[in-house]
């Protein structure tokens, strides 16, 4: 493959602010979806022109097919529709969190199920088509650099949070977006 043909992933960014919101999500994890789901809310109470909220991938072993689903979330974000095609991979995959989770993260259901079968599902559900931009063997350099990028902030849960590149260990998915919204515009 040339380097004018290798995917790239564009940035999950949302909003143009001088202040950043970074959240570390693994896509399958309850308080991840949790917190995903205030994202939106939160640039609306803020403001898009005062934060840019910035989705950093954190995937975890113990959710067997977060690979799998981190890498179909960035396979996404390289086509046409970019960015916007990787938060309907993700909406797709946090409103139907548990058909892709284990029981106790070792047991249930998708015990048989395999990565393909997990491709399709996330086709079908998010209506992206993305089995082609998944194959690509240099969307490995993106999956990297969100592992690389979390573990040199000493990432180590989801969701974690950053404001304007700290942590704020005291965050959490629970929390009202006002807190949020407060501890950005602080």
């Amino acid at each position: 493959m040339s380097q004018n043909n290798k995917p790239h992933a564009q940035p999950l960014n949302w909003g143009h602010g001088p202040r950043t919101f970074e959240v570390f999500l693994e896509p399958t994890c309850p308080y991840s979806v949790r917190a995903f789901n205030k994202l939106n809310a939160l640039l609306e109470a803020v403001g898009e022109d005062k934060v840019t909220v910035k989705i950093r991938l954190q995937s975890q072993p113990w959710h067997l097919f977060s690979g799998v689903i981190v890498r179909c979330i960035l396979a996404a974000s390289t086509l046409p529709a970019g960015r916007e095609a990787a938060h309907k991979v993700m909406q797709a995959v946090a409103d139907r969190r548990e058909e892709f989770e284990f029981a106790d993260h070792c047991s249930g259901p998708n015990m048989d199920t395999t990565p393909q079968q997990i491709i399709e599902r996330i086709e079908r559900y998010s209506g992206v088509q993305l089995a082609q931009a998944f194959a690509q063997p240099a969307l490995q350099n993106d999956i990297k650099w969100h592992a690389k990028y979390a573990r040199q902030n000493g990432i180590h849960v989801s969701p974690t949070f950053m404001v304007n590149g700290l942590v704020q260990a005291d965050l959490g998915s629970g929390d009202d977006i006002s807190v949020w919204a407060e501890r950005i515009l602080a």
